[in-house]
């Protein structure tokens, strides 16, 4: 008598308030960051937008819903996460409006032919060090496939006039990248310097980038009050209360 195979488990998808994901073919899952800066990312006046490394879909699907006539695109040169992306897109309430589109960046910029009012993305940050055994994983958390530069350049390609590009880096990286940007004219107009908790030095800064050079406002983000996984601040949960189930 053969023995009996139990098939695997369907993996368990990653529930917002309006959508889910699923990302077990993604080479990076949703964290933090990621939600943070798809919460934060000023969608004033914008009518398109571009999530540049899009994995999951998570930050374009953000932004479809907090954008709801916008044309919202997601891009990733891993095919995997692609798929998965398309996948979640189609089965989210924003399935008409969110094209996920499986390129290099720098291919993309200059044959896209187009425009965006905002840019996002939570880019590659290790410069160095040691890399992992899995190569997907690489490709998301060095900047061998996307040097910082060429975020750069093609941000400068895409963006409209009056656009804006939003990222997401680690406090020393995003320092770095502010100054860079600034040789390809983009310059930093809202930081926010944010915080695990309020005894701890900043670790993430959320930055937006502009054309027009001009003064920086910068505030700062506590994400808890104390070590308790619970115990967040009144400022994360009106931040993010429109996706986390549980605020």
């Amino acid at each position: 008598m053969s023995e009996k195979i139990t098939p695997p488990a369907a993996p368990t998808p990653f529930r917002f308030k309006q959508f889910e994901l699923q990302q077990d073919q993604c080479s990076m899952k949703i964290g933090t960051d990621g939600v943070l800066l798809g919460a934060w990312a000023s969608t004033e006046g914008a009518g398109s937008a571009l999530d540049i490394g899009t994995g999951s879909g998570v930050i374009a699907l953000m932004l479809a819903q907090r954008m709801p006539s916008a044309e919202v695109f997601g891009i990733d040169i891993d095919a995997l996460s692609c798929e998965q992306a398309r996948q979640n897109a189609a089965a989210s309430p924003f399935a008409g409006r969110v094209h996920i589109v499986a390129e290099a960046i720098q291919d993309y910029a200059r044959s896209a032919g187009r425009v965006f009012d905002l840019i996002v993305s939570n880019p590659p940050f290790f410069s160095g060090g040691t890399f992992s055994n899995r190569e997907d994983r690489n490709q998301v958390r060095h900047t061998v496939k996307l040097p910082h530069g060429d975020l750069l350049v093609a941000a400068r390609r895409l963006l409209s006039d009056q656009g804006r590009l939003c990222v997401v880096l680690p406090y020393l990286e995003g320092l770095r990248f502010q100054e860079r940007a600034e040789e390809y004219n983009l310059y930093c107009r809202h930081c926010t310097e944010v915080r695990t908790v309020p005894a701890k030095p900043t670790e993430r800064l959320l930055m937006q980038f502009e054309r027009e050079q001009g003064r920086c406002r910068t505030d700062e983000l506590v994400v808890r009050l104390g070590p308790a996984e619970t115990d967040y601040t009144p400022e994360y949960k009106a931040l993010t209360q429109d996706f986390y189930l549980k605020f």
